[in-house]
């Protein structure tokens, strides 16, 4: 299998030499072809795409950790399920999640413009939203790691939230407004610390 980096390559004849513009359609090209060529694969394993735009709506799943750090992406789609790895959408402008999203393993929404997570949100591990323009939580989410709110506006929390682990709560409306007890009886199915 050809690898995206030797795609890349300077003397590489899959790329053009002329503008940016023109480079980064070719970029997007080539990245939609190895995007096509991992669905083919049986979409196992990690998928780790750079400067990446959009992805297809063939792309039902991610076997492993699919990382889009630093990518100008604006959306995912929307029947996609990460199976047993992570979801690392750090420093783009996505600001939507499709429903019911099911990721296996961490989420990490930190330093993003997401504004709203979906209804039935599951994480099975870490759910990490610092600094994220996030003011409310949706219904039925279920984090089964770590919930990171620092540094967030969020001011309220569902009754039915599930938190396996700690919820950490620092400098947001929540550790300002209310003590420890007060929270702990608002979200009474938080296993671990919770964190102001």
């Amino acid at each position: 299998m050809i690898k995206l980096l030797d795609l890349l390559k300077e003397d590489s004849p899959f790329v053009t030499r002329g503008s940016k513009e023109e480079r980064e359609k070719d970029y997007n090209r080539i990245t939609q072809t190895q995007v096509q060529q991992y669905i083919k694969d049986g979409m196992k394993g990690d998928l780790k795409l750079f400067n990446v735009t959009m992805l297809p709506d063939n792309l039902t799943k991610v076997g492993g950790n699919l990382n889009l750090i630093d990518s100008p992406i604006t959306s995912l789609p929307s029947n996609l399920t990460i199976v047993e790895g992570d979801l690392r959408v750090l420093n783009t402008p996505i600001t939507s999640l499709p429903d019911n999203l099911t990721v296996g393993g961490g989420l990490y929404l930190y330093d993003t413009k997401i504004t709203s997570l979906p209804n039935n949100l599951i994480v099975k591990s870490n759910l990490n939203l610092e600094r994220a323009p996030i003011t409310s939580l949706p219904n039925n989410l279920t984090v089964g790691g770590n919930l990171n709110l620092i540094d967030n506006s969020i001011d309220s929390l569902p009754a039915n939230l599930k938190v396996k682990g700690n919820l950490y709560l620092k400098n947001t409306p929540l550790s300002k407004n209310y003590s420890e007890a007060e929270i702990r009886a608002m979200v009474p199915n938080v296993k671990g610390y919770i964190r102001m």
